[in-house]
């Protein structure tokens, strides 16, 4: 292992090389930009560390794959990331073009840098020096790169099922989002699932004077909110019916890893420019984030918002929703009772849209691959791990855990002011190459476990 992490020493710039070349591809799912373009880069680069490698064809964008048998391995690591980004904009706000990337004060800006190309890369960085100075890897490893996940991977869970036995391993593990902002690295068991919905009401099929047609033509911005209102009380509790049903409370190991997590609340408050926080009552701010549903309202849209005003009653009314899931919610039990609560309050002309879903996911933090992974993350950080017993956010690890019924880590790879999915998005150069390491000691720990 020192070996490999010495042959990552020697070679920074080439690893730093080959990163820029993929950030210089545009890869943006939701516009269908340069995917095909970056998976055939993508496909190359893993044959180039020791990888058989191959894209696969999807209902939407491709899968590329690649893979390392090694005679005699105990053990299988099956590596997921995505090589889609996020949209640019606002393209004015960056520094420098977002697929021209650049150094400047040690980090690298560019979409994607942090979210989700440089981490992964580290990982096709760590198989090429542990090939280069041990001769072969210790375990069976397989690379996953998903081409959609900034969409909601629609098409992640049907390849998952059809492909089982070309996916079968013993372990997952990911590599995405930041560490914790004090930028210790931290170890993710887990997710919060979500269900995103969009929700309309619709008035007259036009926009209308209000001072002719006020007080008697309904508004569908007041019923809008009217709804949004019922949702969700003043205390933080939403008020459909079967919302909290099966909500668990955390174990002793979970509430314990919860108590040990740095956090600084005023800090945070004078971050995002808060007086104070909100949330449910009684229940602290990483309990809230970690074990409780939300009902969120992304966007909110209706009538004239411009210059001036203009008095109208608007035509139309919508807002788009997430929930984020916890484990044992079943998004689509839980949309069914969003939909019973629009019938029995009322509200049953709304036009209900559902968009994209993922349900939560969950490896024990006591399971034997957490604490492998918790002695890699020290020799690859030189620091012990916080270890969150899952995340606030959501990726697609259901279909590891659910479908192919395996435990999964994340451990992030890039700092906590990466500024994913804004403008000048970055990545830490010296927080590259300690995913590096770390990868390569996740290799030596996961295949003895």
């Amino acid at each position: 292992m020192l070996s490999a992490f010495g042959y990552v020493e020697s070679h920074r710039e080439h690893c730093l090389e080959g990163l820029m070349r993929l950030l210089r591809q545009p890869s943006i799912s939701t516009l269908g930009l340069g995917l095909d373009e970056c998976a055939q880069l993508l496909r190359t680069e893993m044959e180039s560390v020791g990888l058989a490698a191959r894209i696969i064809p999807t209902a939407g964008s491709p899968i590329v794959f690649g893979e390392r048998r090694v005679p005699g391995a105990r053990r299988t690591l099956l590596l997921y990331g995505h090589y889609d980004v996020q949209p640019v904009d606002p393209l004015d706000q960056w520094e420098s073009p977002p697929f021209e990337p650049t150094i400047r004060n040690g980090r690298i800006y560019a979409r994607g840098s942090g979210d989700n190309k440089g981490q992964h890369f580290a990982h096709l960085k760590a198989i090429e020096a542990v090939l280069a100075t041990a001769g072969d890897l210790p375990l069976n490893v397989k690379v996953l790169l998903d081409g959609e996940e900034e969409k909601g991977s629609p098409n992640l869970a049907a390849f998952v099922r059809e492909h089982r036995e070309l996916l079968a391993a013993d372990y997952v593990y990911t590599s995405d989002g930041p560490y914790h902002p004090s930028w210790r690295p931290i170890i993710r068991c887990g997710v919060r699932g979500i269900l995103f919905i969009e929700l309309e009401v619709r008035g007259p099929n036009r926009d209308l004077h209000s001072g002719n047609w006020g007080g008697n033509v309904p508004n569908p911005a007041w019923r809008l909110v009217q709804l949004l209102a019922a949702m969700k009380g003043p205390d933080e509790r939403v008020r459909i019916p079967g919302f909290y049903d099966e909500v668990k409370p955390a174990n002793a190991l979970e509430r314990e890893l919860v108590r040990l997590i740095p956090l600084d609340e005023a800090q945070i408050c004078r971050d995002l420019g808060l007086e104070a926080l909100s949330g449910e009552v009684g229940l602290s701010y990483y309990e809230r984030m970690f074990f409780n549903p939300t009902l969120n309202i992304n966007g909110l849209g209706s009538g004239y918002v411009g210059a001036g005003s203009k008095t109208i009653i608007p035509s139309v009314a919508r807002a788009r929703l997430d929930v984020r899931l916890v484990p044992d919610q079943d998004p689509d039990v839980i949309e069914g009772r969003i939909r019973g609560f629009l019938e029995r309050e009322g509200f049953g002309d709304v036009i209900y849209r559902p968009q994209h879903r993922m349900w939560p996911s969950k490896t024990p933090a006591d399971h034997p691959f957490s604490q492998a992974i918790t002695r890699a993350v020290g020799a690859g950080f030189g620091e012990p791990p916080i270890i969150y017993p899952l995340s606030g956010g959501s990726l697609p690890d259901y279909v590891f855990t659910r479908i192919l019924g395996l435990p999964s880590l994340m451990v992030p790879y890039a700092n906590p002011d990466e500024n994913n999915h804004s403008p000048n998005e970055n990545l830490d150069i010296a927080s590259f190459f300690k995913g590096i390491r770390t990868t390569i000691a996740v290799f030596h720990e996961a295949g003895r476990v």
